[in-house]
């Protein structure tokens, strides 16, 4: 008797809205990070999109190509144009492995590449005269503008992301031969690094726990209208909220929400009164503040 041949697989080259839909979601739970979903899921939804709406061609390099010269079109940065053709690439990995799309044709996408970022973007940094006027506007006697103040000069002292402010625990905070650093912080990625706190950082921030009776748990919380902390920590919208609110005190427009930073070269943005008050600073880079600074790189990037 003659055996059956196998029957071969048989792999599309157009993909309808299901296939695509679930191809989206094979990629997003291969995700770990949810901004990372966040983003990928905005990049796969332009383009399926824009795939729906044009005629029902193979899911091919050429179409991509089309797809890249579309968000050219759009007049997208470099930046943006090649995270959104990564996320199209990873929808065709997906696709190829799920067995939907032919690995030639998953191939070929791979091969498609991104905008060069000609030159090197100047930036708008906070130098360190709008970097006092910060912290002097954040300052104050009632329990909110002493978190205010906290927050900030983590910010700028340590170079925090808000992500990794909100999630900072006073277990995180330690001595270590006579320094303090925030030690073994899980930062973006999850990559685990060790940020030193000068002294005038520590200094507020030990008012701030000092003031809201604060022992374990997550350093800032939310504070009531009646000046009481309450809940068990912050969001990011509120340290954006707060370094907004502060930044329109000093007329400062157009503050982006980055707060993401490596940590700062020099600490010595202090003005005289705060030094004066955080007169128990053995820091000796506060001894001899720079004429210009920029506060750290990518923080509190005004557009």
């Amino acid at each position: 008797m003659r055996k059956k041949k196998a029957k071969s697989l048989s792999r599309k080259s157009v993909l309808r809205l299901p296939d695509l839909d679930h191809t989206k979601t094979a990629v997003l739970n291969s995700l770990s990070s949810p901004h990372s979903r966040r983003n990928y899921n905005f990049a796969i939804e332009q383009f399926i999109t824009w795939y729906c709406s044009e005629p029902r061609l193979a899911l091919n390099r050429i179409v991509v190509l089309r797809f890249r010269l579309y968000l050219e079109s759009l007049g997208l940065a470099a930046g943006t144009v090649n995270q959104r053709l990564a996320a199209v690439r990873r929808l065709a990995y997906e696709a190829a492995d799920s067995g939907l799309l032919s690995p030639e044709l998953a191939a070929g996408i791979r091969r498609v590449k991104g905008v060069k970022a000609l030159g090197t973007r100047l930036g708008n940094w906070l130098n360190a005269d709008q970097a006092k006027l910060l912290l002097l506007n954040a300052d104050g006697k009632d329990l909110r503008s002493i978190r205010d103040l906290a927050m900030i000069a983590v910010l700028l002292g340590c170079g925090l992301r808000r992500a990794e402010l909100s999630a900072l625990r006073v277990e995180d905070m330690q001595n270590r031969q006579g320094h303090w650093a925030i030690v073994d912080l899980v930062g973006k990625g999850k990559r685990v690094r060790t940020v030193p706190i000068p002294m005038w950082v520590k200094e507020a921030v030990d008012h701030w726990t000092a003031a809201a009776v604060i022992s374990q748990g997550r350093v800032f919380r939310a504070v009531s209208r009646h000046g009481t902390p309450w809940g068990t920590g912050i969001s990011d919208n509120v340290i954006w909220y707060v370094v907004r609110r502060c930044a329109e005190r000093m007329q400062l427009n157009h503050l982006a929400p980055t707060i993401c930073a490596e940590p700062v070269q020099s600490c010595a943005i202090l003005p005289a009164e705060r030094l004066n008050k955080f007169n128990s600073c053995s820091d000796t880079r506060l001894s001899s503040p720079p004429s210009d600074i920029s506060v750290a790189n990518r923080t509190l990037r005004s557009r």
